[in-house]
């Protein structure tokens, strides 16, 4: 999952970038950018990878991402395998902090909405009526043209500012301004794990990939991610097991050994502190 620059396209005649897209892998990769994301899934689910933060994301979900804060949505493997009969629909707003103008955000009218634009460097998902007030108004953004579409977006951002009910991605401590050097590593950490996390890994394979002792691992990783690694990829792992304990007609038993784990008892324990559901209670609430 490398963490690529993505520079957004734009043109004379638009201030921001906004569109729909309708196939999965659309900037299918961990990438980052100079200008703030605003997203809403009207059909699709997967896994985001946002800073530090590895959650599930559903249809109906909207979220805000900042500047430089490195994200990945992962969609399910349902939709490349027959996207046919699996659409994808993925309303997207890329935006400057001052598209408006340099002194837009400085007028005392503003703190808020300045405040709201801040808090997105951690990533946020909106809830509750705002989320639904949103899931109208993105997608007349792309359809409204002139001083209309201005308008319409400040009226996205004024809803999401003024709502109390909102939930962050990464964490607080996730550091991601790396410099060369750290970036290859983390390049390296993240690509093996997400290549072998069905599989063991051990500290000492990991280590070396890193090309640090396993204590200088652990120290490293720590600290720039505000987690251990172990907790890393249990995250990964238990998102995985999410999307199969829906997608799939696999017992939980079944999930378990497939997405990495070697022992029921751990994969329970894990589930459900991560989760806040049991294994079962999971996948009961989601099938329904």
């Amino acid at each position: 999952m490398k963490p690529q620059f993505l520079k957004i396209s734009s043109d004379t005649l638009h201030s921001f970038n906004a569109r729909k897209d309708t196939m999965p892998d659309v900037n299918n990769k961990w990438h980052y950018h100079m200008v703030l994301e605003l997203i809403y899934f009207r059909k699709g689910s997967g896994t985001q990878y946002v800073g530090n933060s590895i959650e599930r994301f559903r249809e109906g979900d909207v979220a805000l991402v900042g500047k430089n804060l490195p994200h990945y949505w992962q969609f399910d493997p349902k939709y490349f395998d027959n996207p046919k009969r699996n659409k994808v629909e993925v309303f997207v707003i890329h935006f400057g902090e001052n598209f408006w103008g340099e002194e837009f955000l400085k007028l005392p009218e503003n703190q808020t909405l300045k405040k709201t634009l801040a808090m997105s460097a951690r990533g946020f998902q909106i809830k509750g009526e705002a989320k639904e007030k949103l899931t109208q108004l993105i997608p007349e953004i792309i359809d409204s043209n002139g001083t209309g579409k201005i308008i319409k977006l400040l009226e996205a951002l004024y809803t999401i500012s003024e709502s109390p009910e909102y939930e962050f991605l990464a964490s607080s401590n996730f550091k991601y301004h790396f410099d060369e050097d750290e970036k290859h590593r983390i390049i390296d950490i993240y690509n093996y794990t997400l290549s072998n996390y069905t599989q063991k890994i051990t500290l000492e394979e990991v280590s070396e990939i890193a090309n640090l002792s396993p204590n200088s691992f652990c120290k490293f990783f720590k600290s720039r991610t505000g987690k251990t690694y172990t907790q890393f990829v249990n995250e990964i792992r238990i998102g995985d097991a999410c999307q199969k304990l829906i997608e799939n007609q696999m017992s939980v038993k079944e999930v378990c050994f497939a997405s990495g784990f070697n022992n029921f008892t751990s994969f329970h324990e894990c589930f459900k502190n991560i989760t806040g559901k049991s294994p079962l209670k999971y996948q009961q609430l989601y099938r329904k």
